[in-house]
């Protein structure tokens, strides 16, 4: 039975493009300039928060892929990565 890994979503259900979205406000927010120290260093502390938040998604959605391109005999294979336009 394969290995169990999280989901692309946390434990709230707010998948990785949110917390993208989320972590772009938080820069609008503190490029501002217009919050107090106080306010920044909370608005800061989201946005790790939700970076970290997010690498764990993508790091449960790396496992994952890993997972799916095992073989049959349990033997990993590398499958290259292509992009649009590579042939």
């Amino acid at each position: 039975m394969p290995e169990r890994t999280q989901s692309a979503t946390d434990d709230r259900g707010e998948g990785f493009d949110a917390k993208i979205e989320r972590l772009r406000e938080v820069v609008v927010k503190l490029e501002a300039g217009s919050l107090s120290l106080e306010q920044s260093l909370a608005v800061f502390e989201q946005g790790v928060r939700l970076s970290r938040e997010g690498a764990e998604i993508l790091d449960a959605a790396e496992r994952r892929v890993e997972i799916l391109t095992r073989s049959e005999d349990g033997h990993e294979r590398t499958i290259p990565f292509q992009t649009p336009g590579d042939e």
